[in-house]
């Protein structure tokens, strides 16, 4: 039976985050009910065309996926339980932001079957809070999650973000400390990239915050990397930090470069030979469905170079790096005639390491890893 991993984007939001690019609207609560009904008739439509699938994850995100109700919620799981094989221990992942949820909501998922939360706290800082465009506060944020500790979460991550305009390095560390205090089993750290078009990218312009220091970013990152292990969480992709056998199963699909399945605007899907994407628009994507329309926006051929160049890109990300003996059983090709150059040219520069087993980013190698991956895309190979 075909493996895939399932992704469920939920566009809605109470609020445009200032920083945020991702596909997500505020002011659009008039269209939960027609696009919870759309989501599911795209799902019993996608198992119509798929082999049997055996689905280990599930993931959630948006948007602001817990601004829908229980019933909704409940709808969306159930529709991919009825015609996908989700195995009894999949892990499945719902996105929160602080605020969104309380304890009997998130009491009810619980009881739903979701059994891993990812709360978007960005900061314990309110200062940094109200930079951001959030709508809670850093007590907000703490609440948050002691009331899923209640309400039966047993695994937990949080996402902060750091390089922010204003933001000193005590900041962060503080962040860093409030976030081990609490001991949620996964940490998602990322740098602010500050995306044209959003509020923080005009603000910027204008002159009314600085623009980040990447140089102190990436001191932040390395006091991250000594903070956290000094915590006893494992760094197992360039991003993200889990104690032992918490790592995210969902997102080590990517960076595995397997297949997955998105449901809804603008999710992308990814078969191995094809990958494609919906219409963006919440709208669009609602009224499309209903008329029984095409609601790919865009598709592309995977060749084998591309294939190739993915799999070394994404697995890079994973700290452990890519392994020769799987290289070599997925593409029935040695690692060193592909990619032996490169390897050796990285090598040199102090940005790889061969360990025997396989090759991996080194700690500055995590630090320039678009340097890196630049020199893994497609050569063009038949």
């Amino acid at each position: 039976m075909k493996k895939a991993a399932i992704y469920v984007h939920i566009p809605f939001c109470l609020a445009k985050c200032r920083y945020c690019t991702f596909n997500s609207y505020a002011g659009l609560h008039h269209l939960q009910e027609r696009y919870v009904g759309a989501l599911v008739r795209e799902i019993a439509e996608s198992a119509r065309t798929e082999a049997p699938l055996r689905v280990s994850s599930m993931y959630l995100g948006g948007g602001t996926p817990t601004v829908l109700s229980t019933n909704l919620l409940g709808r969306i799981l159930n529709a991919c339980a009825e015609q996908f094989a989700v195995v009894g221990d999949a892990e499945i992942t719902i996105e929160a932001n602080p605020g969104t949820v309380e304890s009997s909501h998130l009491s009810d998922l619980r009881a739903l079957g979701v059994n891993r939360l990812s709360v978007g706290v960005q900061s314990f800082d309110d200062k940094l809070l109200g930079l951001l465009g959030r709508l809670h506060n850093a007590a907000r944020a703490a609440e948050t999650y002691h009331q899923a500790r209640k309400a039966g979460f047993d695994n937990i991550n949080l996402d902060l973000i750091y390089g922010l305009p204003t933001q000193s390095l005590s900041q962060w560390e503080t962040d860093l400390s409030t976030a081990v205090v609490l001991k949620p089993e996964h940490l998602s750290l990322y740098c602010l990239s500050v995306e044209q078009g959003t509020t923080l990218a005009r603000l910027i312009a204008g002159g009314e915050l600085s623009s980040p220091d990447p140089d102190l970013a990436a001191a932040m990152y390395e006091r991250a990397e000594d903070l956290l292990a000094g915590a006893g969480y494992v760094h197992y992709e360039i991003s993200n930090w889990a104690l032992s056998g918490r790592e995210c199963q969902h997102n080590t699909t990517y960076w595995l470069n397997r297949p997955y399945l998105g449901f809804g605007a603008g999710a992308h899907s990814y078969s191995g030979r094809f990958r494609y994407h919906n219409v963006l628009s919440p709208q669009e994507y609602v009224q499309r469905v209903e008329s029984r329309q095409e609601i790919v926006g865009g598709r592309e051929e995977i060749d084998r170079a591309t294939e190739l160049s993915e799999t070394m890109i994404m697995g890079l990300r994973l700290c452990r790096g890519v392994s020769f003996s799987e290289f070599e059983e997925r593409f029935d090709v040695s690692f060193v005639q592909i990619y032996g150059d490169q390897m050796r040219e990285m090598i040199e520069l102090g940005l790889l390491d061969v360990n025997g087993s396989g090759v991996r980013l080194t700690p500055r190698g995590r630090l320039l890893g678009n340097d890196v991956f630049e020199r893994f895309l497609p050569l063009g190979i038949d």
